[in-house]
């Protein structure tokens, strides 16, 4: 048995925690997940039944629930050769283009659509089909330069294959062009040429 502590993690941090938990198992076996929000409860058991896992929540307190998984029997096993998260994964055939322009995920609150986009970000370098490339302009600009709270997803993904660009007439209309600190500069045709071609557009 394999337990988690995602106590004051922000989504999809939970989620990735116990994928990477159940990988570690490498069979058989029960992961317990401590979580502190009903949301983060609810996104565990969605996970579990997309993979066929036994899955019970428990009320631990204010603020407080247990997740347990159950892998194996009644459940579905991982595959033993399953690679860990932190073991580069080639980008994926599929041509998708992810586009981001804007700071923030939505635009009603700032302050949570930083987060949310951050979450996004962070959620690409766990899928198991990576992005082809991601196109960064407008606003997204700064997401690719010095200070962004991203910066290290950004180089993870970059380390697994996947193309990051980010639009040099952005950069120096908001005078960042010298704080680019992940991919490379790139042009108006060249976005539109990998929007075009993209077999899959994605827009957070």
């Amino acid at each position: 048995m394999i337990q988690v502590n995602a106590i004051g993690d922000a989504c999809p941090i939970p989620v990735v925690k116990t994928k990477n938990a159940i990988r570690d198992l490498g069979g058989p076996g029960t992961v317990e997940t401590l979580v502190d929000n009903e949301i983060a409860v609810q996104n565990l058991q969605k996970m579990a039944r997309q993979k066929g896992y036994a899955v019970t929540a428990e009320t631990l307190g204010p603020d407080r629930f247990k997740v347990t998984m159950t892998v194996g029997e009644g459940g579905q096993a991982p595959a033993q050769d399953e690679p860990t998260a932190c073991l580069v994964k080639p980008a994926g055939e599929k041509n998708t283009v992810v586009v981001i322009r804007s700071r923030t995920m939505g635009s009603d609150s700032e302050e949570l659509g930083t987060a949310l986009m951050k979450g996004f970000i962070y959620a690409l370098t766990q899928q198991d089909q990576l992005p082809k490339t991601i196109l960064f302009y407008n606003g997204g600009a700064y997401i690719t330069c010095e200070n962004s709270a991203s910066l290290e997803d950004l180089k993870t993904l970059q380390a697994m294959g996947v193309e990051i660009l980010t639009c040099g007439t952005c950069l120096n209309f908001y005078g960042i062009t010298d704080k680019l600190q992940v991919g490379e500069v790139t042009n108006m045709y060249s976005i539109v040429e990998k929007m075009t071609q993209a077999d899959l557009l994605v827009s957070p």
